[in-house]
């Protein structure tokens, strides 16, 4: 009966932290179903709380900055950018007039529909753009000086 409690508190445990992205849960998600496993060897309440607490604390100790290195590895400014996020900040020739409204770039040898970042600011064919930033299929883009 006791496993059945720690491995209850492990999958809620899991699923909280899903909502919080942490990995503090799921490390003590982790030291929870080793207290399940404890309880299902007949240990004491005394032992399973050990169990649950020393797993708990090496896994945050050991697992968590493992996990966490490799994810904030993805943004480190040495790696190379990729997807959308490699065009923000690169240069492109305006193809067909560029304002708030319509606009056509080339960037990276690709077509893309084009809008001013300054609304005021119109760019004709045949001037370098920077863009700032890219929303769905659009680059907003600055006139490059």
């Amino acid at each position: 009966m006791e496993a059945v409690l720690w491995i209850v508190l492990a999958a809620v445990l899991a699923v909280a932290e899903l909502f919080t992205l942490t990995f503090v849960l799921l490390m003590l998600a982790g030291g929870a179903a080793a207290a399940a496993v404890a309880a299902a060897l007949n240990a004491s309440q005394p032992v399973q709380v050990l169990v649950f607490a020393l797993v708990s604390v090496l896994a945050l100790g050991l697992v968590r900055p493992v996990i966490r290195r490799h994810r904030t590895a993805e943004s480190d400014p040495e790696q190379t950018p990729f997807g959308l996020t490699a065009l923000e900040g690169s240069v492109g020739l305006v193809l067909e007039e560029v304002s708030a409204e319509a606009g056509l770039v080339k960037l990276d040898g690709e077509l893309w529909t084009a809008r001013s970042y300054d609304a005021t600011q119109v760019m004709e064919p045949g001037e370098r753009v920077r863009v700032i930033e890219v929303k769905g299929a659009t680059a907003m883009v600055w006139r490059d000086e």
